[in-house]
């Protein structure tokens, strides 16, 4: 286990209106406002979103399992904004549904805001944590320096 213990900083309140993307939105923001570290919440709705539900491989390299979600839907998420080498990273979980259709899973392939979408990120100041790649895995995993 690694971990680090830190303290909010700045609160940013969003509205994502109809069409915008949510990755571009979220990671756009944190970059012009230099946040590091960040716990990322979402509500409204999604047009549609290419979603990550599980892995259809795990070995020798994980690959994703892609569901499509054909909304528009409701939706409500969590997840974290941590910086990589390029930049902010949204690493962010949702649940999306239509009547009877749920889909729950990572959205990375892409989600597309339908009338307004919500999203609050909350700053954690004190932690110096990155997205690393990882080869064993083939993905950027979350990695915290200890006694930061």
């Amino acid at each position: 286990m690694e971990y680090s213990v830190g303290r909010c900083g700045r609160v940013v309140s969003m509205r994502l209106f109809e069409g915008e993307d949510l990755y571009e939105s979220i990671e756009s923001v944190a970059k012009d406002e230099n946040i590091r570290c960040g716990a990322v919440f979402v509500t409204g709705g999604f047009r549609k979103a290419k979603v990550v539900v599980g892995p259809e491989q795990e070995k020798p390299k994980i690959v994703p399992n892609f569901r499509n979600f054909v909304g528009p839907g409701e939706v409500l998420g969590v997840g974290t904004v941590y910086w990589d080498d390029e930049g902010p990273k949204l690493h962010i979980h949702t649940a999306a549904g239509r009547g009877e259709e749920t889909v729950v899973g990572c959205p990375r392939g892409g989600a597309s805001v339908f009338l307004i979408l919500e999203v609050t990120i909350i700053e954690i100041e004190g932690v110096k944590a990155s997205r690393e790649f990882d080869a064993e895995t083939g993905v950027k995993l979350l990695r915290i320096v200890q006694g930061e």
